[in-house]
């Protein structure tokens, strides 16, 4: 644009300016000069009444000059347009363009920021820093491209690459059920019982480009697989066995078939384990399975009283057999002297608790009362700890 349609332009603008501030000095009766008139004269020469102050947004008029008063400068709104024209490019009104940034150095100014703006973002979205427990998925306009390990990796600038961070070595925990919660998670047995289970899966992303793209809702996935697992192992067991002793092997059949259920999926996660926090039967026959497991601890101690005793019977009759087979032993060398061997110790076992005596038939022999002497020397000490 060239100075003068610069100044062509200023001088539209300032005749529109002037136009309507004038119209609104006239509407007010504004002191800036009298009614009817925006010229700064009164309204007529004969009227004796003394002009007025001048109007600031008007022009000193050509009469005046030649009158012999000075004429005034540039108002202070033309002043600020001037100024503006000139920031801009444009020249003054006198003709020269002054004080303002020519549009040579403007445009060099705006070249240089928007250079050191695309610099900027090209390094903030080209970088990136993995940590060493992480990895960077890596899409390329919205589709996998790559993953990226730890450490200091270089992409395309974003929006044509984005890379997001995932932790792969965070185990995670997903609660199924609550120890102490209202609402029962039921599970039917192998005997069509029914137990409340409350369990805890852990788990870790694997695959990370799996995990993000292959499943819409991972977690969710992995909830409704933990409970279908849960429910196929348990209806293998017994309600005695969920409840107790086949604990363990719950846990470790519902890993497995967690682990071969997702990984058919593709969904790239790591089942770390299974642990099950409560297995009780249902809140409304709970006094009753109290008894009846009372009774059944009672059948367990009874089983095991008795598996103790046939334990010590079998021992007894293998000592037994070992007893005999040597003597047979010895019988088979020595007959005679076995037999008589065992004899005696036969009647000694027979005899040793019957009140009798025997006397050999050799000569006449007085009657000994031996069983009373025995009685006897047996009584005194047994007085003696009594007084004690």
């Amino acid at each position: 644009m060239s100075n003068e349609s610069s100044d062509v332009i200023g001088r539209r603008a300032r005749r529109g300016v002037r136009h309507f501030f004038g119209s609104i000095l006239q509407m007010a009766n504004s002191p800036w000069g009298p009614k009817g008139g925006d010229d700064g004269k009164g309204s007529g020469d004969g009227g004796g009444k003394k002009p007025g102050p001048r109007n600031p947004w008007v022009s000193p008029d050509p009469v005046d000059i030649n009158r012999g008063r000075k004429p005034r400068g540039p108002s202070a709104l033309d002043e600020l347009l001037r100024k503006g024209r000139g920031g801009f490019g444009g020249g003054g009104s006198g003709g020269g363009g002054g004080g303002g940034l020519n549009l040579g150095e403007s445009a060099k100014f705006w070249k240089w920021g928007v250079i050191a703006l695309v610099a900027a973002w090209i390094i903030f979205s080209s970088v990136h820093i993995v940590p060493p427990a992480q990895e960077g998925v890596v899409t390329r306009f919205g589709s996998f491209s790559r993953t990226l390990g730890p450490g200091f990796q270089v992409t395309f600038p974003a929006p044509i690459e984005r890379v997001r961070l995932e932790d792969v070595r965070q185990i995670r925990t997903m609660a199924i059920g609550s120890p102490n919660a209202t609402d029962e998670n039921f599970v039917l047995t192998q005997d069509q019982s029914l137990v409340d289970l409350a369990y805890e899966v852990r788990w870790s992303v694997r695959e990370p480009e799996l995990f993000f793209f292959q499943l819409a809702d991972p977690e969710g996935t992995i909830r409704e697989v933990a409970e279908s697992a849960m429910r196929a192992t348990v209806a293998n067991f017994t309600l005695v066995q969920s409840i107790g002793p086949g604990r363990v092997e719950i846990e470790a059949q519902v890993q497995q078939r967690m682990q071969e259920l997702l990984d058919q999926y593709r969904a790239g996660v790591l089942i770390q384990g299974i642990a099950i926090r409560q297995a009780d039967p249902p809140s409304q026959v709970d006094e009753a399975f109290k008894e009846v497991t009372a009774a059944r601890q009672e059948r367990e101690s009874a089983i095991n009283l008795a598996r103790a005793y046939e334990a010590q019977v079998l021992e007894g009759a293998r000592g037994q057999t070992a007893a005999f087979d040597q003597i047979y032993e010895q019988y088979r060398l020595a007959p005679g002297v076995t037999r008589q061997r065992l004899y005696y110790e036969t009647m000694e076992q027979v005899l040793s608790n019957v009140d009798k005596t025997i006397v050999e038939p050799r000569g006449v022999t007085p009657y000994l009362p031996l069983n009373e002497l025995q009685r006897r020397a047996a009584a005194p000490p047994a007085a003696t700890k009594g007084g004690e």
